[in-house]
C-alpha cells in the first residue's frame, strides 16, 4: 500500500515538473503610454534633393579673343559690375579713338558750316532791304536768298553727321565693352576657365563649351527636390517646410515652399515626380551652405496641437492597435485615425489618454488575448 502511494506521488511530481517545463512562455513586450501632443501631416521627397542658388550664371564673352587681364581667382567674392577679365583690345581701342576723332571733326564742321549759314542769312536780309530801295536787282536778291537756304541745309546736314559720328562712337564703345567680362550680380567666383595669354571663345550654337567664369550668388539659396505626384497635389506655395542636409546631420533648417513645378517629371515611368522648391528662411552665420549639397525636405501640410496621438509603429491594418489591459492581457482595439506621419498618428476616437499600446508588434506570441510582460 505504501509502495502504491509512493508511486502515485512520484508520477504526480514528474507530471508537474513536465507541465512546468512545457508551460507557455509569457512574451516580453514594449509598450507606449498614450498622451496628448502635436501631430503633423507631412510630405517628403522621394529622392535626394539639391541645394541651388537663386542666381547662378556661367558667364562667357560674346566674342573670342586672348585673355589680357584676369582680375579674379576661384573663390573670390565680387560685387555687381566688377571687372572679372579683359581680352586683348588694343585694336578696338584704336577704333574707338578714331570714332571719337571723327565726332570731334564733325562737331567742328557744324560750327564752321552753321556760322557760314548765319552769315548768309544776314546777307540775304540786307539784300532784301536793298532790293526794296531798288539798289540791287531782283536777280542779286534771288542769289542771296538761295545762298542762305543752301547754307541752312548744309548746317542741318552737318548736325546729322554729328549724330552719325556719335552713333559710330557708341558702336565702338559697345564693341570695346564686349572685350570685358563684368559681374552681373554680387556673388562668389566658383570656377574660371582660362588664364592670361589663353584664347577663349564663346559657345557656338549646339556646342557646349566651358564658361569663362562661373558666378554664384550665395546670399539666396533654396532646395529643389522631387516629390511623388500623388503627394505633390496637396502642396501649395507658402507652406512651411523642414530641410535636412547630409552635411549637417541632426540639424534641421526651417524653410518655405517657394515654387512647385508646373509639370510632372516622367524619367521613371513607375514613379513620376514633381519638383518642389523650398527656400531657407534663416541660417546662422557659423554654418556655411554650399551649392550642390544633397538635401531632403518635409513639407508640413497640416499641424494639430494638443491631440491624443498614437505611435505610428504601433498601428496595423490602418486603424488597429493592441491595448495592454490592467491585468496584463493584450486587447485588440479599433480607433478612428486623423492626420498622421511616420512617427505619430492622431486618435480621434476609440482610445483614451493613459492607455498603453503595444509597440513591438513582431514579438512572437504577442497577439490579442495573450498575457505579456512589459519590458523596462
Amino acid at each position: 500500500m505504501k509502495k502504491t502511494v509512493f508511486l502515485v506521488i512520484l508520477v504526480a511530481l514528474v507530471g508537474g515538473i513536465v507541465l512546468w517545463l512545457n508551460r507557455p512562455e509569457v512574451p516580453s513586450v514594449t509598450v507606449a503610454t498614450l498622451a496628448n501632443g502635436s501631430v503633423e501631416a507631412l510630405v517628403a521627397n522621394t529622392r535626394a534633393g539639391t541645394i541651388r542658388s537663386c542666381q547662378r550664371s556661367k558667364l562667357s564673352l560674346t566674342a573670342g579673343g586672348t585673355v589680357a587681364e584676369l582680375h579674379v581667382q576661384n573663390g573670390d567674392r565680387v560685387e555687381k559690375g566688377q571687372l572679372l577679365l579683359r581680352l586683348w583690345n588694343e585694336d578696338q581701342k584704336a577704333r574707338r579713338d578714331q570714332a571719337l576723332a571723327q565726332l570731334n571733326a564733325a562737331e567742328l564742321a557744324v560750327r564752321e558750316i552753321c556760322d557760314g549759314s548765319a552769315r548768309d542769312s544776314r546777307d540775304a536780309t540786307r539784300a532784301e532791304a536793298l532790293a526794296r530801295k531798288k539798289v540791287i536787282s531782283d536777280d542779286a536778291l534771288d542769289i542771296s536768298r538761295t545762298r542762305a537756304e543752301i547754307s541752312a541745309h548744309s548746317c542741318e546736314r552737318a548736325k546729322v553727321e554729328v549724330q552719325a559720328a556719335l552713333a559710330q562712337l557708341d558702336l565702338q564703345e559697345a564693341l570695346l565693352k564686349q572685350t570685358e567680362l563684368v559681374a552681373p550680380f554680387a556673388g562668389i567666383v566658383a570656377e574660371i576657365n582660362g588664364e592670361v595669354g589663353e584664347f577663349v571663345t564663346p559657345s557656338p550654337p549646339g556646342i557646349i563649351t566651358p564658361p569663362a567664369v562661373d558666378l554664384i550668388a550665395d546670399d539666396c539659396l533654396y532646395v529643389r527636390a522631387p516629390i511623388d505626384e500623388v503627394d505633390a497635389a496637396a502642396i501649395t506655395v507658402g507652406m512651411p517646410a523642414r530641410i535636412s542636409l547630409d552635411a549637417f546631420r541632426g540639424k534641421i533648417f526651417t524653410g518655405t515652399v517657394s515654387r512647385i513645378a508646373p509639370y510632372v517629371q516622367d524619367y521613371e515611368k513607375q514613379a513620376r515626380t514633381v519638383d518642389v522648391e523650398a527656400r531657407f528662411e534663416s541660417v546662422s552665420e557659423d554654418i556655411k551652405l554650399l551649392v550642390g549639397y544633397s538635401a531632403d525636405i518635409e513639407v508640413i501640410l497640416e499641424d494639430r496641437a494638443d491631440v491624443l496621438r498614437v505611435p505610428t509603429e504601433a498601428i496595423f491594418d490602418g486603424n488597429q492597435v493592441l491595448v495592454l489591459t490592467s491585468d496584463g492581457v493584450l486587447e485588440q482595439r479599433e480607433f478612428e485615425p486623423g492626420i498622421a506621419n511616420w512617427t505619430w498618428t492622431e486618435a480621434r476616437a476609440g482610445l483614451q489618454s493613459g492607455e498603453r499600446v503595444l509597440l513591438t508588434l513582431d514579438t512572437p506570441g504577442a497577439e490579442a488575448g495573450a498575457k505579456v510582460n512589459v519590458s523596462p
